[in-house]
Formats: structure tokens, C-alpha cells, sequence
């Protein structure tokens, strides 16, 4: 079982009200990009707002497009999978073990290759 399978599968959010399976939390569609999924593990819900979780999947070949957060600073590791991103104009290699920030405002785009891309995305303040 490779790490991204570990999260989705057996992973586990222990909170003061309980603990929550992320296997019983569905993948949602991404409302924009095609080939895009998200599993939304930690919601702002929970955190008041102050910063999210979420399981992102990326289909071979598939991209989120070029776009902004205007108020949220977000982070990308990358749990498997290979891939760039592509932020303010750098290539970024994404690989299993890399980390990267995204300043708010900072335009940026990740592409998947031909194994498809899986990273943990958090932002600050949580995505609504």
C-alpha cells in the first residue's frame, strides 16, 4: 500500500469530539477542472475557519488549471505520483516527498504525467 493509499484508506482525524475514518469520506468531483478529485478531510467547519485538509487526486494527463486564491496561502505535498506545477512563471517538479507554498494571489497551475498526481492540500484560512 503506497502512502497516498494509506491516507484514503485506513487514514484517521482524531479530534476532543471523536475520530473520523477518512474512508468514509466521499471524493468529490471538482466543480471546475476535469480528472480532479477532492476528499475534504479537515473542513473549516471544523477548524472555525482557521485552515483545511484536503486529498487531491489528479487523473494521468489531467490539470487544475491556471487560478488564484485571493485569501488563502496554500501547501502541496506531494504523497505519489509525478507531475509540475506551474506557479508565477517557475516549473516546479512534483514528485513523492515534495513540499511547495503557494502565497495567496500567486496565479499557479499542477499538471499530472502519466501516473496521475496525489497531494495533500491544505490552505490558510481554510477554503470554504
Amino acid at each position: 500500500m503506497n502512502t497516498f493509499e494509506t491516507f484514503e484508506q485506513i487514514g484517521m482525524l482524531h479530534t476532543l469530539q471523536g475520530d473520523i475514518s477518512f474512508a468514509d469520506i466521499p471524493w468529490s468531483e471538482h466543480p471546475t477542472f476535469d480528472g480532479v478529485a477532492l476528499k475534504h478531510l479537515v473542513t473549516a467547519a471544523q477548524t472555525g475557519g482557521a485552515f483545511s485538509y484536503h486529498l487531491v487526486k489528479i487523473a494521468p494527463g489531467k490539470k487544475i488549471g491556471v487560478h488564484t486564491h485571493k485569501e488563502q496561502l496554500e501547501t502541496h505535498e506531494v504523497i505519489s505520483g509525478n507531475g509540475i506545477c506551474l506557479m508565477d512563471g517557475k516549473e516546479l517538479s512534483y514528485t513523492p516527498g515534495v513540499i511547495s507554498i503557494l502565497p495567496q494571489n500567486v496565479p499557479h497551475e499542477v499538471v499530472a504525467e502519466d501516473t496521475g498526481l496525489y497531494l495533500f492540500a491544505k490552505f490558510m484560512p481554510a477554503l470554504n
